[in-house]
């Protein structure tokens, strides 16, 4: 399948403007409309949710028998009087879901801020890199939960310590990911406008970044799977609202339909957040937007 990009040649012989992102997307999205995958996961979901059914409320299980149930699940979820107390008719439901979006809003934001210009430089610049990269990878395989008593002792409050928590596998990962990307581009790219008379700086601007920015993309996507992850621990140790605070005092309180309400909450909106970085990496890469719907 392939898609023509430009307008057919006007009366002067210049070809027409290409194809706007608006109608890049649209085309996309048909043709994922179109294809086999859209069906794939909704069978892949039936089968998820069909094998729940029935291991817990049918064949009940050993394991499973403890567990709440499909359908007490989605009642409590979508009840307007819930026997637990939360559910989509409720504020509490709303708050937990703010709360954790709005500490992932700053955590990301500043994991991208801080990762991605050190992610550059240490690709960029071999000198910088032995000085930086040793401690970098001394830091990293240390576990969040590791963390944990060094961010409350820190950061006063409940919000700073849940934050930076949340902040540091991000981090992590968008720097890691971008090093990577600058890593993978052709020595011949730089040689080659250098030979054109551009300056260190026009490389850096004009070849480096662009070339990166497939991966460092790819590597928010990361970020955002893990600082969800990293966000759930630290509202289970530190928080108050949120939804591993939610999942946490679910578990204690022994409310379970609660649990799995705060699981399917986490990865719906973990899904949103995901999509949404993918949909700006679409928007400043159109070159490979076309490029991917050239080959599609």
């Amino acid at each position: 399948m392939s898609i023509v990009l430009d307008k057919p040649d006007t009366a002067g012989g210049e070809r027409g403007p290409e194809l706007s992102s608006l109608g890049l997307t649209m085309y996309r999205f048909s043709a994922w409309l179109k294809s086999p995958r859209p069906y794939l996961m909704l069978i892949g979901f039936a089968i998820v949710l069909g094998f729940w059914y029935l291991a817990v409320e049918v064949l009940q299980l050993p394991r499973f028998e403890s567990m709440p149930g499909l359908t007490e699940v989605f009642r409590e979820w979508f009840s307007k009087d819930p026997i637990y107390g939360l559910s989509i008719y409720t504020p509490e439901y709303y708050t937990h879901i703010g709360i954790s979006l709005r500490r992932i809003a700053y955590a990301f934001l500043l994991a991208t801020v801080l990762g991605v210009p050190l992610g550059l430089f240490l690709g960029w610049s071999k000198t910088f890199r032995e000085f930086v990269f040793p401690l970098f990878e001394v830091l990293r395989p240390i576990p969040i939960l590791a963390w944990v008593p060094l961010a409350i002792i820190m950061f006063s409050g409940s919000e700073s310590p849940v934050i930076f928590l949340t902040f540091l596998a991000s981090f992590f990962a968008t720097t890691l990911n971008t090093m990577l990307g600058v890593e993978s581009i052709d020595e011949s790219y730089s040689r080659a406008a250098s030979c054109l008379g551009a300056s260190r700086w026009q490389v850096f601007k004009h070849v480096v970044i662009p070339g990166a920015m497939p991966y460092i993309f790819t590597g928010l996507q990361i970020s955002i799977g893990v600082a969800w992850f990293s966000l759930v621990a630290g509202e289970m140790v530190s928080g108050q609202f949120g939804l591993g605070y939610l999942i946490n005092t679910s578990y204690m309180m022994i409310e379970y339909p609660k649990i799995i309400i705060g699981m399917i909450t986490l990865g719906i909106v973990g899904f949103a957040t995901s999509a949404m970085v993918r949909a700006a990496g679409d928007y400043m890469m159109q070159w490979r937007v076309r490029e991917l719907a050239l080959v599609d």
